[in-house]
């Protein structure tokens, strides 16, 4: 089965330096991944949904309400949980009376940050999120020297279950969507997803330790082509190849000023900093480019020993 989704990014050729720095080449897949640690807890649980601390207070809630969900769909005793129902809506009703006093979380992604702190309200791998299922993903060097690669685990529980005793596909098919865009990022490659094509190799096991790969194919003009997979010991369950775009950061802003009437008016002041500033990146780095060809051309238009 093949699954194609576009979230609707214009695919006009142009240099991805327009929008971010430039890729290397293509570099093969390099073997190996990260062990998962085994399912603990109420059955149907992944147990721990992160290897390291919460790094916030939204992050240890977060955590605790993914236990909350696991334990939601889980054949606990009604009378259990009707006890937890009454508790969990007086929680909730005590957040939603205090009234919003900060900003929302927000950082701008780049290569040199650990991946698990691209996206901290991501529903596929915000550490922030509770609706996230328990992906951990770890950048590692691309073989001989090639654009680095993603590496990751996931053990999914109950509350991802399509088939019986099955990942749901569409479950499948966002943790590619943001494991393939993450992996762009680690790669210097940035961009939105353009198409996304998923084929279902075998179902793939609920809670099951599975292994996920991924790497940057390389890039054409603004587009950018990415690969990933998931395995369940050495057995492809899922495998993915999207097609990104590399966005100018004037179109991100664009977008996000078009969303402003519904949007948290915080995010879009950090989105027109980071655009500020990634525009002052680009022009740098175009000038010392053109500075750079420049000094190679002598001034009669031939170039250091040819013609």
């Amino acid at each position: 089965m093949t699954a194609v989704g576009t979230q609707g990014a214009s695919e006009d050729a142009a240099s991805p330096e327009d929008a971010a720095s430039p890729g290397a080449d293509a570099a093969s897949l390099g073997a190996g991944g990260v062990a998962s640690p085994r399912p603990t807890g109420l059955p149907g649980s992944a147990g721990p949904p992160r290897p390291k601390e919460p790094a916030s207070p939204n992050d240890r809630l977060a955590a605790a309400v993914r236990r909350v969900i696991d334990a939601t769909v889980a054949p606990i005793e009604w009378d259990t949980i009707t006890a937890a129902a009454v508790a969990v809506e007086a929680v909730a009703d005590s957040l939603e009376s205090d009234p919003i006093s900060r900003p929302r979380r927000r950082k701008n992604p780049s290569p040199e940050q650990d991946p698990m702190d691209f996206f901290p309200n991501s529903p596929v791998i915000g550490t922030a999120n509770p609706i996230a299922p328990p992906v951990t993903l770890v950048a590692v060097d691309g073989a001989d020297g090639g654009m680095r690669e993603m590496r990751g685990t996931v053990n999914f529980g109950y509350p991802y279950e399509g088939p019986p005793t099955c990942v749901h596909g569409g479950v499948i098919a966002q943790v590619f969507d943001e494991v393939l865009g993450a992996t762009n990022i680690v790669a210097g490659n940035p961009g939105m997803t353009g198409t996304l094509t998923v084929k279902y190799r075998k179902p793939t096991p609920l809670l099951t330790d599975l292994r996920i790969e991924a790497r940057c194919l390389g890039w054409s003009g603004r587009k950018i082509r990415t690969w990933g997979a998931i395995f369940a010991g050495d057995v492809l369950t899922a495998e993915a190849e999207g097609i990104f775009i590399a966005v100018r950061p004037e179109m991100m802003l664009a977008i996000a000023e078009g969303n402003e009437a519904v949007a948290d008016p915080d995010i879009v002041a950090a989105i027109k900093a980071e655009t500020s500033q990634a525009i002052t990146a680009r022009d740098a780095y175009r000038a010392a480019k053109a500075a750079n060809q420049q000094g190679r051309v002598a001034p009669d238009g031939t170039r250091p020993g040819g013609s």
